[in-house]
């Protein structure tokens, strides 16, 4: 009796002492990937099906199409990827071309291309063009014919007469409508001084607003400078009495400054700001005086060609097109240099539209930036060392029939230090 009791006591406390050492050996053990139990205070604990990368090394990118690097060592700086290679078929995209660093050697060049009735040409491809470099042939390394989004500066003349003023205040709106939703328009205004009149921004209110507030504006008298008569110059005077009567009057027509140079290279500094990957265009409206700028021609641009800035323009009132090449050094007595948007217009790649009517300067606004935006985008690699003077650049086409806008040249940028 006494021994079947105490068998019973052992197994009972075997029991018990396997049960308390599962219990200690449970509380022991390392935690493994099973979630806790859903708390009401914070969300439940995701836990990762694998191990995560380490901190030096990082994850695989998904990319489309040709890397920028071959296999093996780079040829260019890693900083400094060469650009995407033309495709036969002309299918570069300008994404491809600013989703990478360029080399400071890459040289793009903004081409327009024209039938003989004056309509841009489409559907051309890398094979169709041919770039030249001081007279060398150059290897096209991207080519699209992407339309870009626009930084433009409209630039006004308020030095016109006001009649032609009047005109061009009407016509506002068909200025703001070429634009679209896409491009950032900064507005100036000059005569003998240049004026901000609005910075950078979408095509909204905003711009409209602007606009509707120019239309108040008023241009020089319509016509020639009063020189003699009641209203004209007088003798000097004292209390109101002519000192010598007998004293010629020597009248001189008033200078007036049309300080259009100054007003470009405004703007142009500004456009140097945006980013990179919008076209930069500068549009003036003006009969295209030049008189009392502090800055020079051949100044300005430099400026422009050296940060691929186009100067687009409508040229109003008696402002002469056709021959303006044998017309450059014509000057006007107290009017200044006459023909200077042609030159500008020619020299960085950009157009001259002249103005006949209101339809014809509406149809001319819609024309120009329809011509800027809708460009074909030649890019190359130049042999010529960083920074120096200005290199002679020439684009040709295939066709003969073909007329080419592109600038004339370009001023490189200066090496990095």
């Amino acid at each position: 009796m006494v021994k079947a009791s105490k068998i019973r006591w052992f197994s009972w406390l075997g029991g018990f002492l396997l049960l308390a050492g599962t219990v200690l050996w449970a509380q022991q053990s390392p935690r493994t990937d099973i979630p806790d139990a859903p708390s009401a205070t914070q969300p439940p604990q995701n836990f990762p099906n694998a191990a995560p990368a380490p901190k030096d090394e990082a994850p695989p990118k998904e990319t489309g199409g040709t890397p920028p690097f071959p296999e093996g060592p780079p040829t260019q700086p890693v900083n400094a990827p060469a650009p995407v290679t033309p495709k036969a078929d002309g299918t570069n995209t300008s994404d491809e071309l600013f989703s990478i660093k360029v080399p400071v050697n890459f040289v793009l060049v903004p081409v327009t291309v024209k039938d003989t009735d004056g309509r841009l040409v489409n559907g051309l491809l890398p094979k169709d063009f041919a770039v030249y470099e001081g007279g060398e042939k150059q290897k096209m390394t991207f080519f699209t014919s992407d339309p870009f989004p626009l930084s433009a500066v409209v630039v006004l003349d308020l030095g016109m007469p006001d009649s032609m003023l009047q005109k061009v205040n009407q016509t506002f709106s068909a200025l703001q409508g070429t634009f679209s939703q896409f491009d950032e328009v900064a507005v100036y205004t000059y005569s003998g001084t240049v004026s901000r009149v609005a910075d950078f921004g979408a095509v909204n209110q905003r711009l409209n607003d602007v606009f509707n507030e120019l239309k108040l504006l008023r241009g020089h008298n319509d016509g020639p400078p009063v020189l003699g008569g009641p209203l004209g110059p007088q003798g000097p005077v004292i209390n109101n009495m002519p000192v010598d009567s007998r004293a010629p009057v020597v009248a001189a027509a008033p200078k007036e400054s049309h300080v259009i140079n100054d007003a470009i290279l405004a703007a142009a500094l500004d456009l140097n700001k945006r980013d990179r990957g919008r076209r930069k265009i500068i549009f003036v409206i003006s009969n295209g005086r030049e008189y009392g700028s502090k800055t020079s021609y051949g100044d300005v641009l430099k400026v422009l060609l050296t940060n691929e800035i186009m100067v687009y323009a409508v040229g109003v009132g008696d402002l002469p097109i056709p021959g303006y090449k044998s017309l450059e050094k014509l000057h006007l007595p107290r009017l200044g240099t006459d023909n200077i948007l042609p030159r500008y217009a020619s020299a960085t790649g950009g157009e001259l539209f002249s103005e006949g009517n209101r339809q014809d300067m509406e149809d001319a606004y819609a024309r120009a930036i329809g011509d800027a935006r809708n460009q074909y985008t030649l890019g190359y690699l130049t042999k010529a060392a960083p920074g120096g003077g200005y290199r002679e650049i020439e684009v040709r086409v295939t066709r003969p029939d073909l007329r080419i806008f592109a600038r004339a040249g370009y001023y490189p940028a200066a090496p990095v230090r």
